[in-house]
């Protein structure tokens, strides 16, 4: 009984030291108190925009650069992640990486342009490119500072 007990500290233990890599992106910043990506819905709706910290998992990332990241954010709709000035880009293979972001969060309109170039950005085909043809509203993020964080 004593060693399944030994056994058991030593996992939890060594569960809980798991030790974790930051990388930090443009500006830096406290990585603690950031909200779940998927609340920016909720705390846009009585405002235009609101400067936060947010966390959450990329699912998407610009593959010609790094300039642009996605997350998930409540009923399938997702946060879309500029750099500020284009100072800075992330990694193009940090999909599916958990992230922080500071910054600024507002609700927009795009139009079809960029929505276009977004989509060939992310490697859509041309004929996917094509079937753009109206303006979205989108929840966006301004980025000062992002950072990756990964599980050693």
């Amino acid at each position: 009984m004593k060693l399944l007990s030994t056994i058991l500290l030593c996992i939890l233990f060594i569960s809980c030291s798991e030790k974790k890599e930051v990388s930090m992106y443009g500006a830096s910043f406290d990585i603690e108190n950031a909200v779940a990506s998927k609340t920016i819905i909720t705390q846009l709706a009585s405002r235009d925009t609101i400067a936060i910290k947010v966390k959450g998992q990329i699912d998407g990332v610009c593959q010609k650069k790094g300039c642009w990241l996605t997350m998930p954010m409540e009923d399938g709709t997702e946060l879309f992640v500029k750099f500020k000035d284009y100072k800075f880009f992330v990694p193009m293979d940090s999909e599916g990486k958990d992230v922080i972001l500071e910054g600024v969060a507002k609700k927009e309109v795009i139009d079809v342009a960029t929505l276009k170039h977004y989509a060939e950005d992310a490697g859509k085909t041309p004929e996917e490119v094509a079937k753009i043809t109206n303006p979205e509203v989108k929840y966006t993020f301004m980025a000062n500072g992002v950072a990756v964080v990964e599980q050693l």
